[in-house]
């Protein structure tokens, strides 16, 4: 090959990949896309800047196109977002803006919320509703003084402690009046006059004692600790059962739903949501429909340990129905949980399970809350089966 063919072919080769790079730079900039433009207003961006992310539903779909800086001390900053067209469906007046945090100190992205089904569409150029960011002084603040109130909690439960033990070593040894109490009623007198103290000392520990109990908590609660049981999907093991049925009810369904769980989870055992779009078409048959009630059934697959597998899909029901609820304007005593834990029908091939939306007809009797059969107090005051409310979407009094 001559000098001027390779050369030729070096120039061709360069100018592709530069072409490749343009596009690919573009795209991630929906440069080369169809796009739409919204607008938020914040009092500060908090280190958000040109070119950012834009997520809805945790999906990179836009960027930051600009931010323009008030032009009085009174105004706000205002944030100018381009979003892709397949974002339309989803981003409703109602939807709302954040600027969110990757990781503890990572880059800050726009996350845009979903809309409710019944809420208008968003047009070119609107300004949507912004929630103020979160400053991490304030939080690190909060921080502090729980910690120094759950140290001054602890330093008082063990004082106490201390002082019963020593009270106890004595009785123990027989010395003091609590040994001499069998052979002498005086001491018994006596005593009387200082029980007062060693109450008052028994309700300085209990106390010590809650307030630990109540700083820890919200430690639990905390931005910067939230994450860890998040991840799991929930944050409390006891709100699992709130809305359980302990068994489905008589009678066929007008409608059923079925998903995989590989389809809406994010891991085998987790259930934090993933793909919360695929549970749209349920959420609307819900919400424009008359129906009497409807359950929402988690089962797992036939691997696992059996009492985790159980909790796991009362935990990917209940956030199943959470999100249904939210996002679909139906009455939400109308739905109900079911985790069954492991079934021989649940998905085998992958061994995730499934999920199932059954929707029964009105008059249909709701079976009795789980709780009732725990002892915990259940949402149905009475001890005989609910009936269902003849109207889907109606809104509680």
């Amino acid at each position: 090959m001559s000098r001027a063919a390779r050369l030729g072919a070096f120039i061709i080769l360069t100018l592709a990949i530069l072409a490749a790079g343009i596009f690919i730079i573009g795209s991630k900039q929906y440069l080369f896309s169809s796009t739409y433009r919204l607008k938020a207003q914040f009092d500060n961006v908090v280190g958000l800047d040109d070119g950012a992310d834009v997520r809805v539903g945790g999906v990179h779909t836009g960027t930051v196109s600009n931010i323009v800086l008030p032009h009085t001390p009174g105004e706000k900053v205002t944030v100018i977002m381009d979003l892709g067209k397949s974002t339309h469906e989803i981003i409703k007046q109602d939807s709302m803006v954040t600027i969110e945090t990757e990781g503890l100190l990572g880059n800050q992205y726009l996350a845009v919320s979903f809309g409710s089904a019944g809420s208008g569409e968003v047009r070119d150029g609107d300004t949507i509703a912004s929630q103020p960011p979160l400053e991490m002084s304030d939080l690190l603040n909060k921080m502090s003084g729980i910690l120094d109130s759950s140290q001054q909690a602890i330093q008082n439960a063990t004082r106490a402690t201390a002082n019963l033990d020593s009270i106890s070593a004595k009785i123990d040894a027989g010395k003091g009046t609590a040994g001499a109490l069998v052979n002498d009623k005086q001491l018994y007198t006596n005593l009387e006059q200082t029980s007062g103290a060693m109450r008052d000392t028994m309700v300085q520990a209990q106390a010590g004692v809650t307030d630990f109990q109540e700083n820890m908590e919200a430690m639990k609660h905390n931005f910067l600790l939230r994450g860890f049981y998040k991840s799991r999907g929930y944050e409390d093991a006891a709100e699992l059962a709130k809305d359980e049925i302990e068994r489905l009810p008589q009678g066929t369904p007008i409608k059923e739903f079925a998903y995989p769980a590989k389809q809406l989870f994010d891991k085998q055992d987790s259930a934090k949501l993933k793909n919360q779009k695929s549970l749209s078409a349920s959420g609307e048959f819900l919400a424009n429909n008359q129906f009497g009630f409807a359950v929402v059934v988690a089962s797992a697959g036939m691997e696992g340990d059996t009492q985790k597998d159980l909790v796991l899909t009362e935990a990917r029901a209940m956030v199943v129905r959470e999100y249904l609820v939210e996002h679909f304007g139906f009455e939400d005593s109308q739905l109900k949980t079911l985790g069954v834990g492991k079934q021989t029908d649940a998905d085998a091939g992958s061994g995730w399970g499934t999920v199932r939306i059954l929707i029964y007809p009105a008059g249909t009797e709701i079976p009795p809350n789980k709780q009732t059969q725990t002892g915990v107090l259940s949402k149905t005051t009475s001890d005989q089966p609910v009936q269902a409310s003849t109207a889907a979407g109606a809104k509680a009094q």
